[in-house]
């Protein structure tokens, strides 16, 4: 592949990841718009209220579950949800190797329990906290199973977590008719950006008919998958008629080009997520360029809680729709 950006001669040129050529570094961050975050005893189940957070913010009363919380985002969830007043249940899912082990986030313990005892886990914390919401940060090898589970036990969950079968997961609530928010994306901002996307792929289809498109991302090396949020815009992109196979994403993990190309601040290579997508038109002299660049977690952290919030109080208005995503929080205008 040539340059993934190719601009016309009338603009300024934005090198970037080509073939042997470096992009512009101080270009690059001057076109972007960066979102920058600062960034013997009792049993566990019988000592969950006592162990409930406190916070001094007003309780809004909603038992929250976070699994994946030795993860970055876990971590960075349970510390939003705290500020906010939810009650923190100091159980989680995590790996077999982990089974039995107590982990300390934001001054909570959490125990955390394997694959063996996850159902009976699961129901008696829900008989326990009947208003209960469940979110998941874990991997995407687990998000099926994990779905099977809650909706099995009928508890509502929040999935954060990208990757695993889709279509296989919104089967699985439907059949089961659990209420569920499931999104790519929690980012506040970011999911305003793919509601216009959406927007415009519904009112004017067609739009770029015969444009190419070329699309990167780049995440932390952890992230294992292609951003979901990059395949949400290429879908709206696909309904603009450009032909992409999500399979063309290009994918940037390894934290060397993250720093010399991409423009990553190295503060922030563990925690980042920065996407581009450049269209150009068949004949190469129109070209339209979309950038979002967030550094941190806690945009997505927030985002969560918000979905938690929102989701709570559909389930306790008995709505009769079940399956919702960030983009059903943000036009409620639930952001806080």
């Amino acid at each position: 592949m040539t340059s993934l950006l190719k601009v016309n001669h009338q603009q300024h040129h934005l090198a970037f990841f080509s073939a042997g050529i470096r992009p512009n570094n101080t270009a690059f961050h001057r076109r972007s718009s960066v979102i920058s975050m600062s960034s013997g005893s009792a049993t566990p189940i019988q000592n969950l209220h006592e162990t409930a957070s406190s916070s001094s913010h007003q309780n809004l009363g909603i038992p929250i579950m976070v699994n994946g919380c030795t993860g970055k985002m876990g971590k960075a969830v349970i510390k939003a949800a705290d500020s906010a007043g939810l009650n923190i249940v100091p159980l989680s899912f995590g790996s077999a190797e982990e089974t039995g082990q107590t982990v300390q986030v934001s001054g909570k313990d959490i125990l955390l329990h394997g694959a063996a005892d996850r159902e009976n886990v699961l129901a008696s914390v829900f008989d326990q906290h009947p208003n209960l919401v469940v979110v998941d940060y874990t991997v995407p090898s687990a998000v099926n199973d994990n779905a099977e589970l809650y909706c099995k036990i009928g508890v509502p969950f929040v999935m954060g977590t990208t990757g695993g079968d889709r279509d296989r997961l919104y089967k699985t609530v439907e059949d089961s008719k659990v209420y569920a928010v499931i999104s790519p994306q929690m980012g506040k901002q970011v999911v305003a950006f793919l509601a216009a996307m959406d927007i415009m792929a519904e009112q004017f289809p067609g739009a770029f008919s015969g444009y190419s498109l070329q699309v990167m991302e780049s995440h932390q090396a952890s992230k294992v998958d292609t951003s979901g949020t990059a395949k949400a815009v290429v879908s709206c992109f696909q309904k603009l008629g450009v032909s992409f196979d999500v399979d063309e994403i290009q994918m940037i993990r390894d934290p060397k080009p993250q720093l010399e190309m991409v423009g990553v601040p190295e503060e922030h290579l563990p925690g980042h997520a920065f996407h581009m997508y450049h269209l150009t038109s068949p004949d190469q002299t129109v070209s339209f360029e979309f950038q979002h660049n967030v550094c941190g977690r806690s945009i997505y952290a927030e985002g969560t809680v918000d979905a938690v919030i929102f989701l709570a109080k559909k389930v306790q208005s008995k709505e009769d729709k079940r399956i919702y995503n960030m983009i059903d929080v943000l036009r409620e205008g639930n952001m806080r």
